[in-house]
């Protein structure tokens, strides 16, 4: 059997465990980092993001978190924690009682760590050659964001090629599939096996998990997330290769778990489509049916930043976990409604809804009836026009002027529907007809480990687990809804302080 070893062993090629790879090394350690994928999918998610960083409006360097940041986390910290345990949380961390250490919480500290760390990890980033600029999300209403230029892809690529430069070795298609324990059941390495050619132990002071999550594994799915999850889909191809081996071998030792397992990040696709993120993202302006040709929510609800999620856990209890977006020819009102369409499939079309339905393979007689019963509550809705109490608006309206749909919401509730559409409840009656059939997929699964600010991982008793650190989406530090554009920040982040404190570690011990 093949055998290695190494200060500090990161297992995953991402964000996280790039970044903790060079933190390490610049701190003077030997590392050697675990790759499940062959060199040209190296960085699972990372490699496939466009790596949209939840930052201040401006032109980078600005790097400054956005105001919403920490409000955001902190809102959704955790469920039902009681007021003791808040209160005790706010105390040092050396006073935690070993339940507190343990809690499913986001615990404060973590999150200053990763809100005070981002401006120096991204300036720290730009040193290393990463580049920046202003980017937006094709969605509704577009917002300006900094992000990595190149993506996802660039980041990896700056990166791994300068940790091998600086002596880490990068073994690819190796996947972790047990730990090596010293005496004191601490973590002393892995067990690995390549795709191909046999096994290796890789003996290391310090272990690093940055393997993503769960997303690519249908039975931890279904495990965690229930059984409507067997019709997702990774979002893109490097959620497939996280398999979540690194939280279960660790939970298999008694780490604590943390973050959200019954949740993920979800993102609306074009299941006939190959493409990363084949988003479908403007179907609030039509409506969405399921198999049985029936609409099942409401398509534009008052939040349109925070509905994503909820309609894709909505279109996954569907009948196969599929839904259907249909629309007709006044979506061209909409400005570049198409720039919120990345599949690269085009639409069904017909020049009735009764043709629509046949070529989508929907019961004609359900969808004829379904868009008659919906374009009646549409036309009973022009009573109550955007923006109430704005007479001008309304009478702008009622001439004909075109309404600027990407700026806010126009207040066009249908009446009497159950679902109700709350906005942009315009019948649907000039041919031709489109659909995209839509799923749900998951982005990231938010389940994960606990650990203290610098990753490291936290057993179920409170204690530390000797030699274990985690990062990036492998440590659970979300609840609930995603705070949108901050996953790459926190792979980046707590690599960073999870490769420094390792190497560090390593060092004092001699």
């Amino acid at each position: 059997m093949v055998e290695n070893e190494c200060d500090v062993l990161v297992v995953g090629c991402g964000a996280a465990g790039l970044t903790s790879a060079l933190a390490a090394l610049e701190s003077g350690a030997s590392v050697i980092v675990l790759e499940r994928s062959p060199i040209a999918h190296r960085g699972g998610n990372t490699r496939w993001t466009e790596a949209l960083l939840r930052l201040k409006g401006g032109v980078a360097p600005n790097f400054q978190i956005s105001d919403d940041f920490v409000e955001g986390y902190a809102a959704q910290a955790g469920y039902h924690i009681t007021p003791a345990q808040i209160a005790e949380s706010a105390q040092p961390r050396e006073t935690w009682s070993s339940l507190l250490r343990t809690l499913p919480y986001l615990d404060p500290d973590v999150l200053d760590a990763f809100a005070s760390s981002v401006p120096p990890t991204l300036k720290w980033l730009e040193g290393h050659g990463v580049r920046f600029r202003v980017m937006e999300y094709p969605f509704i209403f577009p917002a300006p964001l900094i992000g990595i230029y190149g993506g996802g892809e660039a980041l990896i690529e700056t990166l791994a090629p300068i940790i091998e430069r600086k002596g880490a070795n990068i073994l690819y298609e190796m996947t972790a599939i047990q730990f090596l324990l010293d005496e004191d059941l601490g973590v002393a390495g892995v067990h690995a096996v390549h795709s191909q050619e046999g096994s290796m132990r890789v003996r290391a002071k310090k272990t690093i998990l940055a393997c993503g999550g769960f997303e690519g594994n249908p039975a931890m799915l279904a495990q965690y997330l229930g059984t409507t999850m067997r019709y997702t889909r990774p979002v893109a191809t490097g959620g497939w290769y996280n398999k979540g081996e690194g939280i279960r071998l660790a939970l298999d030792i008694g780490a604590a778990p943390a973050g959200d397992f019954a949740e993920c990040h979800r993102q609306p696709i074009d299941p006939r489509s190959s493409v990363s993120e084949a988003l479908v993202g403007a179907y609030p302006f039509g409506i969405v049916v399921n198999a049985r040709g029936e609409r099942f929510m409401d398509e534009a609800p008052a939040d349109p930043l925070g509905f994503l999620e909820e309609h894709c856990r909505q279109i996954n209890r569907q009948p196969d976990g599929i839904g259907y977006f249909v629309y007709d020819a006044s979506i061209d009102d909409v400005p570049a409604w198409r720039r919120m369409i990345r599949s690269d499939q085009q639409p069904l079309q017909a020049n009735s809804i009764a043709e629509l339905a046949s070529k989508v393979g929907l019961p004609v007689d359900a969808l004829e009836a379904t868009v008659r019963i919906f374009n009646n509550a549409c036309s009973q809705s022009r009573a109550f026009a955007y923006r109430r109490d704005d007479a001008a608006a309304v009478e702008a309206y009622n001439r004909g002027e075109p309404f600027d749909w990407t700026t806010v919401m126009d207040g066009f509730s249908t009446e009497g529907l159950v679902p109700p559409k709350s906005n942009w409840a315009r019948p649907l009656m000039k041919g031709p007809f489109g659909c995209f059939p839509i799923i749900s997929s998951v982005t990231f699964t938010c389940g994960g480990l606990k650990t203290t600010k610098d990753g490291e991982v936290v057993r179920t008793s409170g204690a530390l687990i000797p030699g274990l650190y985690a990062a990036g989406e492998t440590m659970g530090i979300i609840y609930g809804n995603y705070i949108g554009a901050t996953s790459v920040l926190r792979g980046v982040t707590f690599g960073r302080r999870a490769g420094r404190h390792a190497a560090s570690a390593v060092a004092r011990k001699g």
